[in-house]
């Protein structure tokens, strides 16, 4: 082997040259020189290029790699055997140059070449301390697309060295023999972990893995071509190959380098649509090594892992059908209410709005409550009373055409969509249910009578959205069990907090102007590493007299009045002010910020949010706008069109309230998302209901099988969280973690967690 050089790098990675980074400037500087060295055809410049100058360019790595070792105090084992296979490397190089200047005749193997050998398992266990303690929390099918990834690369550097590894069994076993042997191997190791490692979805691999993996792909390329050459006898020392171990060692520097730096970007997770492609390619690569094995010779471990592959393709392809169904089954579970078999509240989010798209000109929204329920359960017990659930169903289900659509929201509340029907046929539609719940029911031997009261609707003359339709079919409702009437159709005068809500409004246009908004912010947990990296910032009214008021308090008068762009602004520029500030306090925090459907219907929204980005300096990254599925699911086209504009420029998306509304995998797959919110209603039960559990395993591989990061909200204990973990699930908040904080409050509790996660 020879001597070295480097290569471009990264741009992303421009906070390693800094102007006071001199080290590294030099190090640049004299393998720019180097390689020009190497390219000229100069006979005279020969000895200094290939003599002191390439010496050089090897140890300025090593010098780099032992300044990390000594800002990591020592205590980084990563750091540390990087750093070692850095030096190792330069030392036997060294002891080949020098030799090489006495005039001595190299044996083969040398101590050099036993000196290259020791640079690959002290590279390797670097890169294992990477990535062993994110390994457990990996799901099954992400392990085997690593697997895959990792047989696949192997095999095909398996089958370029067949000439090689089949020349040195030729020559049967020996030292030097297995010494040769040895390098084309570790390489192939090599290049098969870096490609297991690029295959794993979601592993936080540090912000400059690109460094890393460029680092080590150049150093085995060069090995690779050197064995060639060797066995050609063909390789030449002073030539540009040996320029490609310097390269590699200086990217495998820098990246050393960049892990004891001061944290100024949060590390990478590995995602997307490349870290999917890769078991394809792999797979493909296998198909193509036992194709070139019936046209040449190809060496037996060639052979081996190509079957490997396919063997692992195969086995991830079964757990993929397998996964898909599992799926089906539970998303049609998902939309099934338990106790009476009829859709649920998640059925009817997602089932309404499209019906109301795409169907008549008119509907009508009826919300059923059972009147006295309660001492049906008092009295007879919760067994008797699901009964009664179960045959109310039945009976609503034989009066409605089929058509209309039917689903129990919960308790004893039931919804029907009546298609094409004015207040007239809800009346009627009403009427006629009324005199079926009025029939008596026998329960355990008991015969039992039962009223139900009707709210009443219309669409979309009283509103044009879901939403909007339960609220006033809610309050007709109450209308109609107050009055005794039976069924009540919605009027605008049955609002009973009509003045005390235009006194609202009023006093939240104040708040608005006057700063009495304020924002708590709560962290989300990192899983894997235990890490705070983002924090989702949630508003707060400080109101003159009634104190501080939470968003459930004022946060619908503000969409139904109009003042959602104005708050939306107001928030987005407290949170990216506050975000600024952490940054230059040299603790930088991403921000997830919750916008509503109706400021994402704003135009001028995606130029806005890149002017007050840019306006405090901030990157896009420390930017996460959290959407709801309403938004999603009312208007696809402008969805993709917004979010798109959002995307492009760096911001992060994430679906908030994942499972409680447009559940539709069609979105998933169609629109930029980069994170789903598992709502609370999935976690919470988590510890004593297997379904939701499966639920919530099913949901996170399903966002890491699309490039996407899995959020759990609502995270209230301790078995949660563990749950979590095991599930793979990227990041989890919630009061078990921390409640939402004031900044200062926030502030304190970061320190607290910093330093417990640093002694962990």
């Amino acid at each position: 082997m020879g001597t070295a050089a480097t290569t471009s790098l990264p741009t992303r990675s421009a906070r390693v040259f800094g102007p006071g980074n001199r080290l590294v400037w030099a190090m640049l500087l004299l393998l720019t020189v180097y390689l020009a060295g190497l390219a000229l055809p100069s006979d005279d410049l020969r000895p200094v290029v290939n003599g002191w100058l390439g010496t050089i360019t090897q140890w300025i790595p090593a010098a780099l790699c032992w300044r990390a070792v000594y800002r990591s105090g020592f205590r980084r084992m990563l750091v540390l055997l990087a750093g070692a296979a850095v030096t190792v490397f330069a030392a036997s190089n060294q002891y080949y140059v020098l030799a090489l200047g006495d005039g001595e005749a190299l044996s083969f193997p040398s101590p050099a070449d036993f000196g290259y050998l020791l640079f690959y398992p002290l590279i390797l266990g670097a890169l294992a301390i990477l990535v062993s303690r994110q390994l457990r929390a990996l799901p099954r099918a992400v392990s085997l697309d690593s697997a895959v990834g990792a047989l696949g690369a192997a095999a095909l550097l398996a089958a370029l060295l067949s000439p090689i590894l089949l020349a040195a069994q030729a020559g049967g076993f020996s030292l030097a023999t297995a010494v040769a042997t040895a390098f084309p191997l570790l390489d192939l190791v090599l290049v098969a972990a870096v490609v297991g490692v690029a295959s794993a979805r979601g592993l936080d691999v540090g912000g400059r893995w690109g460094i890393l993996v460029s680092g080590l792909l150049v150093f085995a390329a060069t090995d690779v071509i050197y064995a060639e050459q060797i066995a050609g006898d063909s390789y030449a020392i002073g030539t540009l190959l040996d320029g490609g171990w310097a390269v590699g060692l200086t990217l495998i520097a820098l990246w050393v380098d960049g892990l004891t730096r001061p944290p100024g970007a949060v590390g990478r997770r590995l995602t997307g649509v490349l870290s999917l492609i890769v078991p394809v390619v792999a797979t493909a690569a296998g198909v193509l090594v036992l194709l070139l094995g019936t046209q040449v010779r190809l060496s037996l471990l060639a052979v081996v892992l190509a079957t490997a592959t396919l063997a692992g393709a195969s086995l991830r392809t079964a757990v993929a059908f397998r996964d898909l169904g599992r799926m089906a089954d539970l998303r049609r579970q998902a939309r099934t209410d338990d106790l009476t078999g009829l859709p649920n509240r998640r059925a009817l989010y997602l089932d309404v709005p499209l019906r109301l798209a795409s169907g008549g000109p008119r509907s009508a929204l009826m919300l059923l409550d059972l009147d006295r329920f309660k001492e049906v359960n008092d009295s007879l017990g919760h067994d008797v009373g699901d009964e009664l659930l179960v045959q109310v169903g039945r009976r609503l289900a034989d009066q409605l055409r089929t058509r209309d659509l039917l689903a129990r929201l919960g308790g004893d509340e039931f919804a029907i969509l009546l298609d094409d029907a004015g207040p007239a046929e809800a009346e009627a539609v009403a009427a006629t249910v009324q005199a079926a719940l009025a029939e008596p029911f026998t329960l355990a031997g008991i015969t039992l009578q039962t009223s139900v009261s009707v709210g009443i609707a219309l669409y979309p003359e009283q509103s044009d959205n879901l939403t909007g339709l339960l609220r006033k079919a809610d309050m007709a409702m109450y209308k109609a069990k107050a009055g005794g009437t039976g069924h009540h159709v919605y009027r605008s005068s049955d609002d009973s907090h009509g003045d005390a809500r235009l006194r609202t409004v009023q006093e939240l246009r104040l708040a608005i102007h006057e700063d009495q908004l304020v924002l708590h912010y709560q962290p989300k947990i990192d899983l894997p590493t235990g890490q705070v990296n983002c924090v989702e910032a949630l508003v707060r009214w400080q109101h003159p007299a009634r104190g501080l008021l939470q968003p459930g308090q004022f946060l619908d008068l503000v969409e139904e009045s109009g003042l959602m762009h104005a708050m939306t602004h107001v928030v987005l520029d407290k949170a990216l002010d506050q975000a600024a500030l952490w940054r230059a306090e040299g603790h930088p925090l991403a921000v997830a910020v919750n916008l509503s459907a109706r400021s994402l219907l704003d135009a001028e929204l995606p130029a806005r949010v890149r002017a007050q980005l840019s306006s405090r300096g901030l990157p896009t990254s420390a930017l996460t706008l959290e959407i709801t599925e309403e938004f999603l699911l009312n208007d696809r086209e402008r969805a993709q069109e917004i979010l798109t504009q959002l995307r492009e420029t760096g911001i992060r998306i994430a679906v908030d309230d994942f499972g409680t509304g447009y559940s539709s995998l069609a979105y998933l797959r169609d629109l930029p998302i980069d994170e789903l919110k598992l709502d609370r209603s999935f976690i919470m039960p988590m510890a004593d209901d297997a379904r939701a559990a499966a639920l919530v395993s099913s949901i996170v591989d399903l966002a890491h099988s699309l490039g996407m990061s899995a959020v759990a909200e609502g995270v209230e204990d301790a078995v949660a969280y563990d749950e979590l973990v095991r599930y793979g699930c990227d990041q989890a908040q919630g009061f078990h973690l921390s409640r939402p904080l004031p900044v200062a409050d926030l502030d304190a509790w970061l320190l607290l967690r910093r330093a417990a996660v640093a002694t962990a």
